[in-house]
């Protein structure tokens, strides 16, 4: 695992999952959210935003969390395992909530949080799996053939997985 895309939806726990797997890893972490959108939620021309992810994805290691789908082809073609975080929207639900409990709204950048809740967003994330995770699993078949893909369809089994790569980074005695 030296190539991470982390994709799902929003509240889904990829920003929590891509700290805890850098951190272990000792991987450069990479925000897509710190890319697309500047401090008044103004959004990167896409020219702008897949040129980004071109330079970023060419770095020999690398863990990139966000969705995005019109430029995930770009980090499928680079990545060598996807996790994939395809978890209920009421569980994403909560995840905003919480999220929204913790940091008060805004962007905190260190740790990889944009809290900006609209009823856009709550509506992404209730129509996430009807709409969303079909038009990803194509984009996975077509441009990720090669990848390691890592479904994770519960907080339960995101912990299970960062437990198990902790487990296996660490030295033999």
């Amino acid at each position: 695992m030296d190539r991470i895309a982390i994709i799902g939806c929003g509240g889904s726990g990829k920003s929590t999952v891509a700290r805890q797997l850098a951190g272990i890893l000792d991987v450069p972490l990479t925000h897509l959210d710190a890319i697309y959108y500047d401090e008044q939620w103004n959004p990167l021309p896409q020219d702008e935003f897949a040129g980004k992810q071109e330079k970023l994805v060419a770095g020999e290691r690398w863990i990139i969390e966000g969705n995005y789908a019109c430029t995930l082809p770009i980090r499928l073609a680079a990545a060598d395992t996807v996790i994939f975080l395809d978890l209920p929207a009421l569980t994403c639900l909560w995840g905003i909530i919480q999220r929204r409990r913790r940091y008060r709204g805004g962007q905190h950048q260190a740790d990889g949080v944009y809290d900006r809740i609209t009823w856009n967003f709550v509506r992404y994330i209730l129509g996430y799996r009807r709409t969303m995770r079909p038009r990803v699993e194509t984009l996975i078949q077509e441009y990720g053939p090669h990848v390691r893909l890592i479904s994770l369809r519960s907080r339960r089994q995101a912990n299970q997985l960062v437990d198990r790569v902790r487990r296996e980074a660490q030295p033999m005695a």
